[in-house]
Parts: C-alpha cells; sequence; structure tokens
C-alpha cells in the first residue's frame, strides 16, 4: 500500500506501521480512544448518536424480520410466537449487556477477534482469533445473504397476490431476484456513503410506519374474528414431528435471527425485544387459527396470508410493498457493517487476498470499496444453496445464528476465563456484582443458541417413526445397519435409534455443513499456513501525527500487550 513504511515504533509492545492518517475522517475524542488500542482512523464516521440507533434498527427491522422468519415459529402456535420471543429475547438482551461491556472498554472495528486476541492465553490467541474472524465474516454475510433472499420472497408475493395466487416462481426467479438485490445494494453502499447516515434515519421512519399500520390494521381487519386470550397466550401447537417442547426452543430462531447483531447494542436489542412482542401479539390475535393454512400459502410468505385473510387483497399489496422496501433498506445497512468487519479482519492480513481486500478508496469517499465486493460475491456464492432444496434455503437463516454466535462466545469466555485481570471497563459497565454471572449467563445461552441452530425445522419424517415404533421384529437395514425393536412402543427410544438412520436432503439443515467446514477450514489454514505469519491485530498509527493527549492515553493504556509484527503477512 502506498506511503506504508514498516517502522517499528513501540507502543507498549505492540509494533506500529506509519501511514498518514487522512485528513477530517474523526475527531479528537474518537482518535484518542482509538489510538489507545493501537489504531488511526481510516475510514468515514460521519454518524449522530441517532443515527447510529439508526443503523442498529435498521439492521434489525422487527417487522419485515419477523415476516421473514415466520416460518420458526408458527409450528409451535400462538405460545411459541408469543412467549417463544419474550424469552428468547430476555437471554439475548443479557448477551447484549456481555458485549455492552466489552464494546465499551476495548471500542475497535473488528472488537470481537480483538477482544479474543487481548484476552486469550498466548498459546491460544492466534488461532482463536483466527476461528472467531472467519466466523465473524461468513455469519455477518450469511446474514446479508439471508436478509436479501428474504427479500426476494416478500417481492415475488407481491406478484404472485396481484395474480391471485396463480402463479408460483420457480427457484431460479427467486435466486435471480436475490441476486439482483445483492449487487444493488454493494451499487449502493460504495456510492452513498455521504449519505449514509440519512438513509437509517428514513429507514427508522419507514419501520414505525410499517409497525403501528400493521399493529392498527390487522385488529380492526380482523375484528370479526379475533382471537381470545387464551389462544393468544396460552395455545400450543406443534406442526413438526420433534416433540413439543423442541418445536418450542425452535420457535426461539426468529427471535435470536432478529435481534442478532451487536451494533447499537443495548438500545437496538431492548428496542426490538419490545416491539416485536407487542407485534406477535397482535399477529397471534388476528392470525387464521388453521396455522397449516398460513405456513402452506400460495402466497409463498406467512405474513402475505396473514395480511391478506384480514384486509384483502389491496391492503395486502400496500403493506407488503412497504414491507419489502424496508426490507431492502435493511440489507444496505447490513452490508455497510459487513464491509467494514471484513475490512477489519482483511486489515489484519488473516483473511486470503488480505492485500487486496484492505485497501480503502479514496475516490469513493474513504470506504472499504473492495470488501463491499468481496461480501456481495460471497453472498451470491452462499445464496446458491437456496436451489438446492426448500429446507437448504432456510439454512440461510440458521447459518448466520450458529456462525456470529461461535464469534459472539469465544471472546467473553476469553475476558471471564483468562481475561478479569488485563479488563478495564469502559464509560458502561454493569458492575463487578454483576458482570461476570451475566457474562456466564450469555455463554451458556450462546451455546444453547448454536446447537439450535443446527436442527431441522420439520424434525424426522413421522412415518418412519411410526414403522421403527410399531414393528413386531428386530430388523436391519440392507447394509446390516440395525433399525428397530419388535413391539418397541417406546417413543423416546425409538427417537434415539432414528439417529443411525439417514436424513434426505430435502430436510437435511445445511447449516451444520457449511458452518463447519468454514470452522474446520480455518482452523487447518490457521495450523498450516497462517501461524507462520499471523499475529493478530496489527497497528495502523502514524506516530507523527499524534497529539499530546493521544500518545498519554496511549501511555496510560495497560492493555496493549499483542507481541509482534505482521510482516510475511499475505
Amino acid at each position: 500500500m502506498a506511503g506504508h513504511n514498516e517502522i517499528p515504533t513501540e507502543i507498549g509492545k505492540r509494533r506500529v506501521s506509519i501511514i498518514t492518517s487522512p485528513p477530517g475522517l474523526t475527531n479528537e475524542d474518537d482518535a484518542t480512544v482509538l489510538a489507545k488500542f493501537g489504531y488511526k482512523e481510516e475510514l468515514r464516521r460521519n454518524f449522530t448518536m441517532i443515527e447510529v440507533f439508526g443503523i442498529a434498527f435498521s439492521i434489525m427491522s422487527p417487522l419485515p424480520s419477523i415476516a421473514s422468519t415466520l416460518l420458526y415459529s408458527i409450528p409451535a402456535g400462538p405460545i411459541g410466537m408469543v412467549w417463544g420471543w419474550f424469552l428468547a429475547s430476555a437471554l439475548i438482551f443479557i448477551v447484549g449487556l456481555a458485549m455492552a461491556d466489552l464494546g465499551s472498554a476495548i471500542p475497535t472495528s473488528g472488537g470481537l477477534y480483538w477482544w479474543t486476541h487481548f484476552f486469550s492465553p498466548p498459546k491460544m490467541r492466534n488461532p482463536l482469533c483466527f476461528l472467531v474472524g472467519y466466523s465473524n465474516t461468513l455469519g455477518l454475510v450469511g446474514w446479508l445473504c439471508s436478509v436479501d433472499y428474504g427479500f426476494a420472497l416478500m417481492l415475488l408475493s407481491v406478484i404472485v397476490i396481484a395474480r391471485d395466487g396463480n402463479w408460483t416462481p420457480s427457484n431460479y426467479i427467486i435466486y435471480g431476484t436475490f441476486l439482483t438485490c445483492v449487487i444493488c445494494h454493494g451499487i449502493l453502499a460504495s456510492v452513498l456513503s455521504r449519505i449514509m447516515g440519512k438513509l437509517q434515519s428514513v429507514s427508522v421512519v419507514m419501520n414505525f410506519i410499517l409497525i403501528f399500520a400493521t399493529i392498527i390494521a390487522l385488529p380492526i381487519g380482523a375484528k370479526d374474528r379475533p382471537n381470545d386470550g387464551r389462544y393468544i397466550f396460552a395455545q400450543m401447537e406443534n406442526l413438526t414431528s420433534w416433540p413439543v417442547g423442541w418445536t418450542f426452543m425452535l420457535a426461539w430462531l426468529s427471535p435470536i435471527w432478529t435481534i442478532g447483531a451487536p451494533f447499537g447494542i443495548l438500545m437496538s436489542v431492548g428496542s426490538g425485544w419490545f416491539f416485536g412482542f407487542i407485534i406477535m401479539i397482535v399477529l397471534a390475535a388476528t392470525i387464521n387459527p388453521d396455522l397449516s393454512a398460513i405456513t402452506g400459502s400460495n402466497f409463498g410468505q406467512p405474513m402475505a396470508q396473514i395480511y391478506y385473510d384480514a384486509i384483502g387483497k389491496r391492503g395486502t399489496l400496500g403493506l407488503m410493498t412497504l414491507l419489502f422496501i424496508v426490507q431492502f433498506l435493511m440489507g444496505l445497512s447490513i452490508l455497510v457493517a459487513v464491509s467494514r468487519q471484513t475490512w477489519a479482519f482483511s486489515r489484519d492480513g488473516a483473511l486470503p487476498f488480505s492485500s487486496f481486500f484492505r485497501h480503502i478508496s479514496k475516490r469513493f469517499d474513504y470506504v472499504p470499496l473492495r470488501a463491499i465486493w468481496g461480501c456481495v460475491a460471497l453472498a451470491a456464492i452462499l445464496g446458491l444453496l437456496s436451489l438446492i432444496a426448500k429446507a437448504a434455503a432456510q439454512a440461510l437463516f440458521s447459518l448466520p445464528v450458529a456462525a456470529l454466535y461461535v464469534a459472539w462466545v469465544i471472546p467473553i469466555f476469553a475476558r471471564v476465563v483468562w481475561g478479569r485481570e488485563k479488563f478495564k471497563p469502559g464509560p458502561f459497565y454493569t458492575g463487578d456484582n454483576f458482570s461476570v454471572p451475566i457474562a456466564w449467563a450469555a455463554i451458556c445461552f450462546l451455546v444453547f443458541g448454536v446447537l439450535l441452530a443446527m436442527f431441522p425445522l420439520q424434525g424426522p419424517d413421522p412415518t418412519l417413526h411410526m414403522r421403527i415404533c410399531t414393528n413386531i421384529a428386530p430388523f436391519k437395514s440392507p447394509n446390516q445397519k440395525f433399525m428397530g425393536f419388535r413391539s418397541l412402543g417406546n417413543d423416546k427410544l425409538a427417537m434415539e435409534l432414528m439417529i443411525d438412520i439417514p436424513w434426505p436432503a430435502d430436510v437435511m439443515n445445511y447449516t451444520a455443513v457449511v458452518n463447519s467446514a468454514v470452522w474446520f477450514g480455518a482452523l487447518a489454514y490457521y495450523f498450516i499456513s497462517a501461524r507462520k505469519w499471523f499475529t493478530g491485530p496489527t497497528t495502523t498509527l502514524d506516530t507523527l501525527d499524534l497529539t499530546e493527549q493521544q500518545q498519554d492515553a496511549i501511555r496510560r493504556h495497560q492493555g496493549s500487550q499483542v507481541e509482534g509484527s505482521s510482516k510475511g503477512r499475505p
């Protein structure tokens, strides 16, 4: 990179690269905070506090997110929709508290792997940091992929409604619509950096218009057939072949996916928890009790069918149009966030072709242009899962959950197990008595969330289940694999035996395949090659341009203990 001189200036024990900071990107306070961790400002930061909340709320977009993931919550009935949302959101808020403690103490782009490297012991910090970076990148790009795939389904559902259900888009049409959306997001994220904050404000306004229009229109439209309080808050259903309790747990994937981002953390998580709970109550109060008719709607979107049943064709077309517009803005917000995280990991040389992707485009107003289009390309590749089967397409929503939760749990674990002495609270802190218990509660939930995201949505084949439970003789498969017992009549043991039976491709959750390939591939890449040159987060300070306040901040900060340089990186 032009102007990059590897002059070894020691700050603590960190080696510093001398790069002249572009003028006008930050203020003195921001620069001082970043200098404490060995970084200068390289990206445009032109967001006010309200705009930061806007980008967080836009990334979450409660109603479009709920609409995208109703297939996870409806099978458990109103209890899964209402209480599944409330309970999972409460646990996600605990995760937000643990993340806020870390983010306030060490605020930097690429914080997850920075925190991991900082708090982990010397022998484990590099491989764990490497794993976190790859898992976080996969999760964020997968999240972009799922949002844009949801946009494609919403847009196409409007066409289906307009044609009175007499048209069904093929998987190739869905993928083509998705791909067009991803490319449009890449173009807009590249050229609209100066007004991106204003767009988030527009998105917030449209989100609230959509929320209030929905919670007003649905009860009015369904006033002749309202569901009573017992149905809303106490009716349990099971449209899967899983046990009813596990179907309720799978309903948690809707809030987990919706409130699944550490951006703006507490304010955005809290608002998503509240508004999502209200929306779910309204949906449970107005939904057709024949839930299988909702999940199997010809419109291809349960939300479209709920609207249609309550407010008719014209009202549905209007609200679904507003819904996919908000979903589009949500995808744009996510790409902005994803590209910055990917750039931060490339800055430290951990991604393939890092020297290419860490470039900052001055022509396009200091945006990580190559990282943006790298994320677009990866999202386009992940989107090919939608061409395999419906279950594979559903994996686009569970895949980012598992990847992001792995990336979040590792730094929290590192902080409470290895880094308690190194942790120095920032402006936000949950306190000495609560911080560690909160972190452990977050760890337990995140581990559970990873496992939850791996399960197929519909469950085992119920006909196969019945055959195992009622067979009258021990039997084996053609390859002599044991399959069942005579007159077993034991449902629990039958479910255990079914573990040995291959799952068909049309119900398999491909999250386990894709995520495991990335996790084990990243670790293999590290131990085979990257361990020879990867040293974790690097520094990019220009010590000649540091103010006295920044130099004092660096001297006072005792956390910059990362050893070595990054020479030899690709």
